[in-house]
């Protein structure tokens, strides 16, 4: 039966994934992180604002390449998970990815444009002028569909795939309950990633609620005599510094008046292309003026 637990794998052990880890951390960094990055920089005229983006390229391909890797992931946890939760999530996690591909091509171009991140679509000054002003009211549909429903449909699976795996993770074996030097090297970039994600997402809460869940996870096996294996310890522990990351960030900008208006509520956490336009904008105004 799909979900089961097997007894006859309970207490198998699974070495490090350093292929399937260092897959991941490579292609977040390259496919989520940088394809912005190569939208700015790559010349205008090879990717019309007309015509999708390099960036757009790059997030079609973060869209097959992922639910690969977290299937991949499942299929090797020493614990039969359950199959058909999985599936239900790699479903959703494709579909809400690619909602995000369509908002966030569109609101990216934008910045071509002159659309500033740090302001709401209204106090835009190329949107508020638009005629006739349903257009205005297009445009909000549009950032609903990136930022709320694409992020919750893509990240809630996301996190309920690594949660899964997660509790699969461990063993009452203390000698496999450490990390190797590669596992070490690649949690830096991870956690960096994750605090990407967590901030530019805006899914603090699902990440605290996943990391809360992982704690309890850990205490209560802990009272069994099973402890987390090194595949685990590599999960938890970037959730960890992702936690550090994120707190370091909010101090920074406490005090950032106009960040303050646009995150009103009593979470703060900026995105970071939101402060990208607004204190780093130099780079559009010198493409503007070529």
């Amino acid at each position: 039966r799909h979900g089961a637990v097997k007894n006859e794998d309970t207490f198998k052990t699974s070495p490090f994934h350093l292929d399937l880890w260092f897959y991941f951390t490579l292609q977040n960094w390259v496919l989520d992180f940088g394809r912005p990055i190569a939208m700015i920089i790559l010349p205008l005229e090879w990717f019309p604002l007309n015509k999708p983006s390099a960036g757009d390229y790059f997030h079609m391909a973060y869209n097959v390449i992922t639910p690969f890797l977290l299937l991949k992931l499942i299929e090797r946890s020493p614990k039969t998970l359950p199959r058909s939760m999985v599936y239900v999530s790699i479903i959703m996690f494709v579909m809400g990815a690619s909602i995000h591909l369509v908002g966030d091509s569109v609101n990216h171009r934008l910045i071509f444009s002159g659309y500033q991140h740090h302001l709401s679509v209204r106090e835009n000054p190329i949107i508020k002028n638009l005629k006739p002003e349903t257009l205005i009211d297009s445009f909000e549909l549009l950032y609903y569909y990136d930022e709320y429903l694409g992020h919750s449909m893509w990240y809630i699976p996301f996190f309920l795939i690594l949660f899964i795996y997660f509790t699969g993770c461990f063993t009452p074996v203390e000698e496999e309950s450490r990390m190797p030097v590669a596992a070490l090297l690649l949690m830096g970039p991870s956690s960096l990633y994750y605090w990407y994600l967590v901030t530019e997402g805006q899914i603090f809460i699902l990440y605290i609620f996943t990391f809360f869940a992982m704690m309890a996870l850990v205490m209560h096996q802990k009272r069994k005599g099973l402890v987390l294996d090194s595949n685990g310890l590599f999960l938890f522990y970037s959730f960890i510094i992702t936690l550090v990351l994120i707190a370091l960030w909010v101090v920074w900008l406490w005090n950032d008046k106009i960040l303050r208006k646009k995150y009103p509520g009593v979470i703060y956490i900026p995105e970071p292309w939101a402060f990208y336009t607004l204190h780093m904008n130099n780079l559009h105004a010198a493409k503007e003026s070529l």
